[in-house]
């Protein structure tokens, strides 16, 4: 997400590195799903544990609402600059894992896998019905156009002037489209279920790509009817992008358990002991370096004389990573770890 969201230029970044337009995806548009994703396999893992332990559900319900207060208000912060409460965006990245990660942590702390798998089918079902049956006023049913769809339409009532800046009328992270957000976190405790199985590593490992594959399978079937879309997070999409991770993690975990190569995923591991860190960073900072000229004057002056426009960009991005590598780097040494 910091090399997708601070390129040098970005009218010039490489298509990969760029959000679909609208309909489809891209490799960026696979981030942030995986983010809510392995959000579900944290509570599974995390709580399950503590459930375990004997530590009451009540209890852990409370420290699920502290933390995602916490995740809350720091999607608050990262999108407060200018500041002008008129017009805060009050949903974001942040903001949809901690409703995804409250609401989810909530289904698996009160619900048996039969409950879980009935919510995780459930929103995904109630989504597509709203999105295809629910007629917007003055576009009718089952319109899935930027203007027309229900989703957008609720945002543009409801949130008015607290959509995201880039759009104003809606928002990519926006009210309706978080019901199939928290399917996404769903199929992630899903896959928390398969890590914890007392069997062997190679047989949960299989599980996950039969699991994972079934979902991508399913996903483009039903992009035939609900095109797959991550600004309206459609079912199909949901489905797809789950798909993805649980392939995804299984690669990783045959490769880093399995095979032992564990040396090569410490730089990725030394990002994760401090995530929240590196993003708040990573977006407060390129903030500071918008506002002051900085960027600007940077890329001009560093960056363009280097290579094509497209090549510059993605070298001032590439940058920007090793300096958020840098800080990770810096706090992992010194067992500075930012929890919430």
């Amino acid at each position: 997400m910091v090399l997708v969201n601070d390129p040098g230029d970005g009218k010039h970044s490489y298509g990969p590195l760029q959000h679909s337009q609208w309909n489809g995806w891209t490799i960026t548009d696979v981030v942030f799903p995986s983010f809510l994703w392995i959000v579900g396999v944290a509570i599974t893992l995390s709580l399950g544990g503590r459930l375990a332990a004997g530590i009451p559900r009540a209890r852990l319900l409370l420290l699920a609402a502290r933390r995602a207060a916490i995740i809350y208000v720091l999607g608050l912060v990262v999108y407060a600059w200018p500041l002008d409460l008129s017009t805060q965006r009050v949903l974001g990245v942040l903001q949809r894992i901690a409703i995804c990660y409250l609401i989810a942590a909530a289904i698996y702390l009160y619900c048996e896998l039969r409950g879980q798998l009935l919510w995780l089918t459930g929103l995904l079902v109630v989504y597509w019905l709203l999105m295809t049956i629910v007629p917007v006023p003055g576009y009718g049913p089952g319109r899935l156009d930027v203007d027309g769809n229900l989703a957008h339409y609720v945002d543009r009532v409801v949130l008015g002037a607290h959509n995201y800046r880039s759009t104003k009328t809606w928002d990519p992270e926006g009210l309706v489209s978080t019901l199939p957000a928290i399917a996404t976190a769903l199929l992630g405790v899903m896959a928390g279920r398969l890590i914890r199985l007392q069997r062997q590593l190679t047989e949960r490992v299989v599980w996950m790509f039969v699991v994972g594959s079934a979902l991508i399978a399913l996903g483009m079937i039903c992009n035939t009817w609900l095109p797959i879309n991550k600004k309206l997070w459609t079912t199909s999409f949901a489905l797809f992008m789950g798909g993805l991770d649980f392939v995804l993690l299984a690669m990783f975990i045959w490769l880093v358990d399995h095979l032992g190569y564990q040396r090569y995923a410490r730089p990725l591991v030394i990002m994760g002991m401090n995530s929240i860190a590196v993003y708040m960073a990573s977006e407060l900072g390129d903030v500071l370096l918008g506002q002051t000229g900085w960027h600007g004057a940077i890329y001009t002056t560093v960056f363009a004389p280097l290579a094509s426009p497209a090549n510059a960009s993605l070298l001032y991005a590439l940058t920007y990573v090793l300096l958020m590598y840098a800080i990770a780097y810096g706090m992992y040494r010194r067992k500075w770890f930012w929890r919430v």
